[in-house]
C-alpha cells in the first residue's frame, strides 16, 4: 500500500479523529497516485497515523477510514455499515421506511451517502442503486454516474410514507438522492403548527411540507418553487393523499419575486432554500441571500405568525444564520422570538472531530 507522509506538526488533527487530510499537510507520497487508491498515512517522524484513500486532484488529499493499522477491505466497510445500521435501529422507529443508512464521515465512511427508500437504496458512491453525480463529484475529479448496480430498476417515482403522509420520490432526477430526509423533524413540527392555519411553503420542491401541513388540517397551503417538474410531483402527491384541490395552490415562480409581489399574509411560513453558500468564498453574498429571503418572509407573516426557516449551507455557522435572521426581522419591523432550534436528525450523525459535517440549521420563530 502506498504511504503518504505528512509535514512536521500536521498529525494532531488526524490523531484527534478528523477524517480529512488536506493537500497542504502532505509532504510526499501523492505523486502518481490514482483517485481512490488506498494509502497509509505516516507522520513526519515516521510513525503510523492512519489509513484511508487518496485523491491527488483535490484539496482533500486523503479521507481517513481508520486510525488502526488494519487492512482497508470489504470486511472493514462491512463493519462500518453494521455499526451504522445498529445506530439507526437504536434511534429510529422500526416502522420508518425512509432514512439515511450511511452518513459519510459521521459513520466513518467518508464520501459515502446511502439513503433507504423502502426496498431501494440510493447511494452517492456504491450501492444497490448508484446516484453519483453533482458538483461535489465533479470537484473530486470523478465522472457523473447513475444506474442500477444490483436488483430491479426503480420505478419512475417511489412512494414512501411518513407519519401517514405519502410522498413521491424521484430517485433518478431529484435533488440529493430524491428527497430531503434530513427535514423529517421539521415536517413533524409543521404537523403540530398547521391545523387551521394558512401556510406558505417557499422553495416547495416536491411538496413534502405542503403534504404534511395539509394532512394535519391546514386551512390553505400555497407552495412556490421555480421547478415545474418538482411541483408536478407535489401535485401528484397531493392527489395521492386524497387532499381537496381547493386547499392547495402550486405556483411556479421565483420565490424572491413571489414574496416581493404578493400582499397576502400567512399564519405559517416555511422557508427551506437550496444552499446559497457552496464554497467558503461565497459566504458574504450567500448571507445577503439568506437575509433577503427571510426579510420577505417576515413581511408575508401575519401578526403572531410562525416562521420555520432553514439553512443547509455547511459554510454558514449557527451564529451567522441567527444574525442574518435577526437582521431580517429588525428590517421588517417584527419582534421575533426563537421558540426552537433544530439540526440534523439522528440518522445524519456528525463526527465530533469533524464540525464541517454540520450543515442543517433550522429556526422556529414567533413574530
Amino acid at each position: 500500500m502506498r504511504t503518504v507522509v505528512l509535514k512536521p506538526g500536521r498529525e494532531a488533527r488526524v490523531r484527534a479523529g478528523h477524517p480529512w487530510i488536506f493537500s497542504g499537510a502532505v509532504a510526499a507520497g501523492l505523486d502518481g497516485a490514482e483517485p481512490g487508491e488506498p494509502v497509509r498515512v505516516q507522520a513526519a517522524s515516521g510513525g503510523y497515523l492512519a489509513a484511508g484513500y487518496c485523491n491527488p486532484r483535490t484539496t482533500i488529499a486523503v479521507r481517513v477510514l481508520t486510525l488502526e493499522d488494519e487492512a482497508i477491505d470489504a470486511a472493514l466497510v462491512g463493519r462500518r455499515v453494521d455499526r451504522a445500521l445498529a445506530l439507526r435501529r437504536a434511534t429510529l422507529p422500526p416502522t420508518l421506511a425512509a432514512f439515511r443508512v450511511v452518513n459519510g464521515e459521521g459513520d466513518q465512511l467518508p464520501g459515502v451517502v446511502v439513503d433507504r427508500y423502502d426496498d431501494f437504496l440510493v447511494c452517492q458512491f456504491l450501492s444497490v442503486f448508484e446516484r453519483s453525480e453533482g458538483s461535489v463529484r465533479i470537484e473530486e475529479g470523478l465522472p457523473s454516474a447513475r444506474g442500477v448496480l444490483a436488483g430491479e430498476v426503480p420505478p419512475p417515482y417511489l412512494t414512501i410514507e411518513e407519519a401517514g403522509d405519502r410522498f413521491l420520490v424521484d430517485v433518478v432526477h431529484g435533488q440529493k438522492t430524491g428527497f430531503f430526509l434530513d427535514q423529517r423533524e421539521s415536517r413533524a413540527r409543521v404537523r403540530e403548527l398547521a391545523p387551521g392555519r394558512r401556510v406558505l411553503n417557499a422553495f416547495a420542491y416536491t411538496g413534502a411540507f405542503a403534504i404534511a401541513a395539509a394532512r394535519a388540517g391546514a386551512a390553505e397551503v400555497v407552495s412556490v418553487d421555480t421547478s415545474r417538474p418538482a411541483l408536478a410531483l407535489a401535485e401528484a402527491a397531493w392527489v395521492a393523499n386524497g387532499l381537496a384541490p381547493a386547499a392547495g395552490r402550486f405556483v411556479t415562480a421565483d420565490v424572491f419575486e413571489f414574496l416581493r409581489s404578493t400582499r397576502e399574509r400567512y399564519d405559517l411560513v416555511l422557508v427551506d432554500p437550496p444552499p446559497f453558500v457552496r464554497r467558503r468564498r461565497d459566504v458574504a453574498p450567500g448571507l445577503r441571500g439568506y437575509k433577503d429571503v427571510n426579510l420577505q418572509a417576515f413581511r408575508r407573516l401575519a401578526p403572531d405568525g410562525w416562521l420555520l426557516t432553514s439553512c443547509c449551507s455547511q459554510h454558514v455557522s449557527w451564529a451567522a444564520f441567527r444574525e442574518v435572521v435577526a437582521a431580517a426581522a429588525a428590517d421588517a419591523g417584527r419582534t421575533a422570538r426563537v421558540v426552537a432550534e433544530a439540526g440534523q436528525p439522528v440518522d445524519h450523525p456528525v463526527a465530533l472531530a469533524h464540525p464541517e459535517g454540520v450543515y442543517l440549521k433550522v429556526l422556529l420563530l414567533r413574530a
